[in-house]
């Protein structure tokens, strides 16, 4: 049937009608004219239906053209920091002040903490006093007895040679001479003693450096009831609060270093393959919408979460933002392709697709036809088409089947960026 047999009949109706009339000898003044009309639009009605049926549904669909591509990957992530540092004593008390809370941006060297000092100002006062002692007591003491030993021992060397002169002229007896001997060697063991204290107490000796560094320690310890920032960042908890007693080992606050923030993006592992490290991205956090953030792909996690079936993509803001928080939820665009023209579908009009291969459902003289095509870049937006089409064709959207007579309606397409 062609496309001018629709028309002929709205064309030759009402002749129709009229020879029929007269081929059943009735003349216009035996048949009346309402009746006449109504047979006419019934029979113009009848072809209407007919005409609608021959030219099949109306169904959407798209005219392909070339336009700029932008292929992304959207998905949402979340503020991270590369580096969580754990804030804790290294000594044993009771804490006095608590500075800082959740939320406070600290500099190195702030104070955060300050813990009791009172045990440890009293050790440093025994440890101060015990090193007086001996610069002020026990030191010249024990020089003065070492002098005094020296001069007794010199002494009765002198008696003892004394003797041993008196028994080689028989004059003295063996017992004396041994008494005399005797007398000598207590008083050198003595005075060796005494050596040997001088030298601990003197000016670098063994006593010396344990009491300094005694008092070393009780300085060093002193110093640890202050607890101090080592980096700059952002205090993320804290455990503590003035009067607990803490010990060593455990975490009083969690600070986020002020130049480790990142963007944690766990990226379904379908969406994985066209995303690499050094692709530019765009960071909206949902708290603050209308300030965008420029980002790049910094890492990906050599494996996935089986679990989740995501992996971990990391990614590194290129300025600091200051309104980040840990934890702060995000929307992230990662740029994963690019063309200054490209022949474009919406992926609504792909069918049985299977990586780069698709079908399409194109229209031709009313027609519809199964095309194959291969695909370039992809999103969940838009497709390149490399081949099978070619601008200008008519595709659908809609469902037909091939060989049906559809009416195509054009529809716009999306915007250019593949996401």
């Amino acid at each position: 049937m062609s496309a001018r047999a629709p028309l002929l009949f709205f064309t030759l109706a009402p002749a129709l009608l009229l020879a029929s009339l007269e081929h059943l000898h009735l003349s216009a003044a035996k048949f009346p004219l309402r009746t006449f009309g109504l047979i006419l639009l019934g029979l113009l009605l009848l072809g209407g239906y007919a005409w609608q049926q021959w030219r099949g549904p109306e169904v959407a669909g798209y005219r392909l053209e070339q336009q700029p591509l932008v292929q992304r990957v959207v998905a949402s992530g979340e503020v991270d920091s590369q580096s969580i540092s754990q804030i804790g004593s290294e000594i044993t008390g009771v804490i006095a002040q608590r500075l800082v809370r959740e939320g406070d941006r600290v500099q190195a060297g702030d104070l955060l903490l300050s813990l009791n000092d009172d045990e440890q100002q009293a050790k440093l006062r025994e440890a101060s006093a015990a090193l007086r002692q001996l610069t002020d007591s026990s030191r010249p003491q024990a020089q003065a007895t070492l002098a005094e030993l020296n001069d007794r021992l010199a002494q009765l060397s002198r008696e003892r040679q004394r003797r041993e002169q008196l028994f080689k002229r028989q004059l003295l007896s063996v017992e004396q001479l041994e008494q005399a001997r005797q007398v000598e060697l207590i008083a050198r063991l003595a005075r060796d003693r005494a050596k040997l204290a001088a030298n601990a107490q003197a000016p670098g000796g063994s006593e010396e450096q344990v009491l300094r560094q005694r008092l070393a320690a009780a300085v060093a310890n002193l110093a640890k009831t202050q607890i101090f920032a080592q980096t700059s960042g952002l205090v993320q908890s804290r455990d503590v609060e003035p009067g607990d007693l803490v010990q060593p080992g455990r975490v009083l606050l969690t600070l986020a270093r002020a130049d480790s923030q990142e963007i944690r993006l766990p990226l379904d592992e379908k969406s994985l393959a066209p995303v690499a490290v050094g692709q530019s991205a765009t960071v909206i956090a949902d708290a603050y919408p209308q300030q965008p953030l420029a980002a790049r792909v910094s890492f990906m996690a050599p494996q996935v979460d089986a679990a989740r079936g995501t992996l971990d993509v990391h990614l590194a803001l290129l300025e600091p933002a200051a309104f980040l928080r840990q934890g702060m939820t995000v929307s992230v665009s990662i740029e994963t392709g690019r063309r200054p023209q490209a022949l474009v579908l919406p992926n609504d009009a792909l069918r049985a697709r299977q990586g780069e291969r698709a079908e399409v459902l194109r229209v031709r003289d009313g027609v519809v036809e199964v095309v194959a095509v291969r695909l370039g870049l992809q999103g969940t937006g838009l497709s390149e088409v490399l081949d099978g089409l070619q601008a200008g064709d008519q595709v659908l959207s809609g469902d037909a089947v091939a060989g049906q007579r559809v009416r195509w309606r054009e529809q716009a397409l999306p915007g250019s960026d593949a996401e």
